[in-house]
């Protein structure tokens, strides 16, 4: 059976299965390339002739180009899931990619911001305007529930009940997170300029987030709103001003807070606690030590109890 029509029900099972768009774009993409790849310099055009030595030379022929590990792990990660539904429709009995092995990945430390660089990004816009109060919330939101660029793009006027905002996370599945006090005042300010800058115009949408013209905010635009910010408070050239840097500081402060790990892995809409912990790898020692003194095993022993 042809390999690409192999890919185009793939994706249409991808669909039905209710996957994000952009891993059902990244899907498409990345197995499309393999298959001309393979096209081009194997002459292989059919799903039965893959073997695993061909997805080895594909994969070896990025290393040559110098690709990072974890962008050839994305590649496997997209072959395995593609040759998986072909053996589960028994288009061939074995999954060639299976023989192909991981990328070892090098440790990447993120540093994140300091507490005062997160109280400074916060009040880097002001509710001055439409605009400045969007990008003002959207920080606040970002530093204050640790969600991601995408998901925030996504959020609507319904995501946001009493203090409680609900999250469509990856795999299409929903998570909640508090709102905070902070994060609540904030959201009034907002939703009360955002009305009367929207009050004679007419939007078709009900996302929180929107552009100058009543569009929905792009992963782009959040990340330029974070640059600005960055620029305006003059942060360190050594951390990246991102929505993701974001992340990792809500990770880390919730931890230094008293939360545990499991219910962090919850609140961060992660499938797999270790990789909550990658999070938290650069973490301080100082962090790590006072954290040990206020846990210290004998100063918190209650003598009341057995």
């Amino acid at each position: 059976m042809l390999l690409k029509a192999v890919l185009n029900e793939f994706i249409y099972e991808c669909k039905i299965r209710n996957l994000t768009p952009q891993t059902i774009k990244s899907y498409r993409n990345g197995n499309n390339l393999m298959i001309q790849w393979l096209n081009e310099n194997r002459n292989i055009t059919d799903i039965e002739q893959v073997k695993s030595t061909d997805l080895k030379a594909y994969i070896f022929l990025k290393f040559d180009n110098k690709a990072k590990e974890s962008y050839i792990n994305g590649i496997i990660k997209q072959m395995r899931a593609f040759f998986k539904y072909a053996v589960d429709n028994e288009y061939i009995a074995v999954n060639p990619v299976l023989k192909v092995n991981w990328a070892k990945e090098s440790k990447t430390l993120i540093k994140t911001f300091t507490n005062k660089q997160a109280v400074k990004l916060s009040n880097a816009f002001t509710n001055s305007n439409y605009l400045e109060s969007r990008n003002k919330t959207i920080i606040i939101m970002l530093l204050d529930t640790g969600i991601r660029n995408n998901e925030l793009c996504m959020l609507t006027d319904t995501s946001i009940s009493d203090n409680v905002l609900t999250i469509l996370g990856k795999g299409n599945k929903e998570r909640q997170v508090g709102i905070s006090p902070l994060l609540q005042k904030q959201l009034i300010i907002y939703h009360r300029i955002k009305n009367a800058y929207f009050q004679d115009k007419q939007i078709h949408n009900d996302f929180l987030f929107l552009s100058r013209t009543g569009r929905k905010c792009t992963v782009n635009t959040i990340e330029n709103i974070m640059t600005e910010a960055g620029a305006r408070i003059g942060i360190d050239d050594n951390i990246r001003c991102s929505p993701h840097t974001c992340r990792h500081f809500y990770a880390q402060t919730m931890v230094k807070n008293g939360i545990d790990i499991y219910s962090l892995s919850r609140l961060l809409g992660h499938g797999n606690i270790s990789i909550t912990q990658r999070y938290l790898e650069s973490m301080l020692d100082k962090d790590i030590v006072d954290r040990s003194i206020k846990t210290s095993p004998l100063m918190t022993i209650d003598n009341r109890k057995d």
